[in-house]
């Protein structure tokens, strides 16, 4: 089904977006641009995300989305 008509984003493209990593709904944005223009589509797309999201192996899962990201400085020679 189309979730997000301005831009042509389906349920189907959303659960690929999260088997191919994205666990977060503003990397999911970012990505496809969903409920992005008018934001009719925020609630079903939420809900399409985080379905899609709950349906993967424990293992598949990453890190929790409000976990802390931590960057490490590059080396200086």
């Amino acid at each position: 089904m189309i979730v997000c008509l301005c831009h042509r984003i389906s349920d189907r493209d959303i659960a690929a977006a999260v088997r191919s990593g994205t666990r977060c709904f503003e990397m999911l944005q970012d990505e496809t641009r969903v409920a992005s223009s008018c934001g009719c589509c925020l609630e079903c797309s939420r809900g399409v995300f985080d379905d899609a999201v709950s349906r993967l192996a424990p293992t598949d899962a990453a890190a929790p989305a409000n976990a802390a990201v931590t960057w490490l400085a590059p080396a200086t020679v």
